[in-house]
Formats: C-alpha cells, structure tokens, sequence
C-alpha cells in the first residue's frame, strides 16, 4: 500500500472515531475517579490542623459513546450500566442531576448532626420546605416548577415535612386548585396548581412530583462544607470523620492518610454505596494507607468483602477495614498507632 492510500485509510479512521465519539449508547459507563482531602473543603471555625487526611473517593460516570464503551468491555475496573440502572424513568440530565446534588446536601446535613451530637455540640434542625426531585411531563407541576425548585407554603400553610404536604394534598380532589409559595435559587415565586388524577393510580390526585425534605443544620461553632458539583450520598462516613476531627481536640488521623466511602444515616449508620472497587482503586493511586468500607453486618455480597477482593487483585497494602456505624470507625481510630 502506497503512502497516499495509508494516508486515506488513516483519514477515514480518524473521521469514523471523531463521529462514533459524538454517537451516544443507551448506556453509562463509570471508571475509577480520585481521592480527594477533606480538610480543604470542610471548615469548622477554630479548628486544629490534622497531621495526616481524611478522604472522600469518587467515581467518573458518564453516558457511553461507541468508543468509551469498547473502552469499558475491555477493562477491569470500568463498568457498564444500563440507562434504567442510573436515571429512572423519564429522568431528564438536569432532573438526575438534581437529584444527585440533594443526595450530596442530604448527606452533609446527616453528617454534621451525627459529628456534633457525638462530640457534644450544639445543632438544630430548621424545616425549609420541600425539595422538588423532578416534575411528571404530562402532571399540573411541569407548567409551573422545576427540579431544584423548593415549595414553602400551599394556601398559606406552612408544613413541617413532607409527608404533612403530601397527606394535604392527597385530601383534596381532582380539579382542586392549590395556591403555592415556593423559592427557585433565592427568588420567591407564587402560582396556582389544578390538582389532577395520576393515570396508573386514577384514585390518587397530585400535582405530579417526586420530592423530598429540604433541611437546614444550624451549629455553633458554624462549620461550611465545600463540595462543589460532587453528587451522590457517598461521601457521608468521610464528611462526619472529618467534622469530629476538626470538632474535637486531638488529632483522629494519627498521620496517615485515611480514605473511604459510605452513606452516613441520621442515627450514624453506615450504609452501602455502588461502585466500591473502582473507589479503592482511586484510593490506592492518591497513596490512601486505610480504607473504611461499609460492612452490611457481615453480609457476604457487603461492600467490604467486595473491597477485600480489590485490594488482594491490584496488590495494595492498604489496610480495609469494616465499618457499621460512626462509632465503629472511632474504636478503629483509637486504637491506632500513632506515626
């Protein structure tokens, strides 16, 4: 084959791979992403500096292209998942991610009270409202709100959770109107809702969202987490490590740069998160020496064992160690050897 052919060929691939880039799967794929130190993104006022970290771990995910998804079927630690397996249905980008960031706020919230009730410190909850998920296309709410929207008032009723909101309106009937005050950012707006039957259940009336509490931590010392645009619940074990730490005297790392994962529950539970291999890959390439991996009570598909069998395939020294709840993770801690 001449040059001027090879030239051609090599042109032609480089204009399939340009266009199969742009070409998106029903699928996403996720792959390792970093370990990143908490003492820059969490402050509590007047807080000692710790001598080694505590790390939050993260994974990439993203929607799969032709290319990512060859990509994926030929590595070990990327993973293929269906859309269904991601978003539910219906789940536009900005509604999923919506929903990612108030997985992450929810998670701070939970890990600021859990840290301050164990070191004694003052806190208070403050209902704010509901927080609006994502919104039915074909319901009253899609003419009016918007993810990330938060109502306040309904008929000049203020409510104290969801549920309460939720149980008046399912007093009402279709074809109700219902006035609203709720927030988009930090702007009030008002508007009227007609209350309508939702197709699969014709017995039920709403306005045709899904949503959640919208909850807001007061705390003295003020304490700020910086997270930026990570979503998801993951992060909870490592933010309420991370606030005690700088909440109390002493120093919990003991030198060692310490990551891990896991949802943080309102009474210190530590819950399962997905993704656990890829994260203890990422931990192990920032120089992680302890990993805390929710146990599950010992189950035998528990993010821990998964974590176990990672560790012993990529050959890392670093030390896993199971974790239930919040105070699991500080007998562990205090009976470390200091460096």
């Amino acid at each position: 084959m001449n040059r001027k052919n090879v030239a051609r060929l090599l042109l032609i691939l480089l204009v399939l791979i340009t266009i199969s880039s742009f070409f998106y799967l029903p699928y996403y794929v996720s792959k390792p992403g970093m370990a990143q130190e908490l003492e820059p993104i969490v402050d509590v006022t007047d807080a000692d500096e710790a001598n080694g970290s505590f790390m939050l771990t993260t994974i990439r995910m993203g929607k799969a292209n032709i290319i990512s998804y060859l990509m994926a079927k030929w590595s070990k630690y990327q993973e293929i998942y269906p859309e269904s397996a991601i978003r539910t249905e219906d789940e536009t980008d900005e509604e999923y991610n919506v929903r990612q960031l108030h997985l992450m706020d929810s998670s701070k919230t939970n890990a600021i009270k859990v840290a301050y009730e164990k070191a004694g410190k003052e806190f208070s909850l403050q209902y704010k409202g509901v927080y609006v998920l994502d919104v039915l296309e074909d319901m009253p709410a899609s003419r009016l709100l918007q993810p990330g929207d938060q109502i306040i008032q309904v008929d000049q009723l203020k409510f104290g959770s969801s549920k309460e909101f939720m149980d008046y309106i399912s007093s009402k009937k279709a074809g109700d109107k219902v006035h609203i005050v709720y927030k988009r950012e930090e702007t009030e707006k008002t508007g009227t809702i007609t209350l309508q039957s939702f197709k699969d259940d014709p017995n039920r009336v709403g306005i045709g969202i899904s949503l959640d509490d919208y909850k807001r931590i007061l705390t003295k010392p003020p304490v700020s987490i910086d997270s930026e645009e990570i979503g998801g619940p993951s992060a909870g074990l490592m933010f309420t490590l991370e606030i005690y730490n700088q909440l109390t005297d002493g120093d919990l790392t003991g030198g060692y740069k310490i990551a891990g994962t896991g949802t943080m529950a309102e009474d210190g539970t530590v819950g399962p998160i997905g993704g656990i291999s890829q994260k203890i890959v990422a931990a192990d390439k920032s120089g992680a020496e302890i990993f805390f991996a929710p146990n599950e009570k010992g189950a035998k598909t528990s993010n821990y064992r998964e974590a176990l069998a990672a560790a012993k395939d990529i050959g890392t020294d670093m030390k896993i160690i199971p974790v239930d709840d919040f105070q699991d993770a500080l007998d562990y801690l205090g009976q470390l050897k200091k460096k």
